[in-house]
């Protein structure tokens, strides 16, 4: 009859797989996380060079900060080409 006693058991263990299958089913709401993009300015004697697009820790792209674009992240106003020249 002791085997009787370990047969549950087994029959436990067997149900241990379908635990696993359940604890891997919040893994899919971790792999939605997208990371934040950031700007980081470049700068070179005190000019500003570029702008770099980040996501974590990659490279997106790179921004002129003397186009439309990098006037706007740089918070400079838009007319100052105009009053330049």
């Amino acid at each position: 009859m002791s085997q009787m006693s370990e047969t549950p058991e087994l029959s436990e263990n067997a149900d241990s797989p379908n635990s696993v299958a359940a604890a891997a089913a919040p893994a899919e709401p971790v792999a939605e996380v997208v990371e934040e993009i950031s700007y980081h300015a470049v700068e070179k004697n005190g000019t500003i060079t570029a702008i770099w697009e980040m996501r974590g820790k990659r490279h997106i792209r790179t921004i002129d900060p003397r186009s439309d674009e990098g006037r706007h992240l740089l918070g400079t106003p838009e007319s100052s080409e105009a009053a330049a020249g």
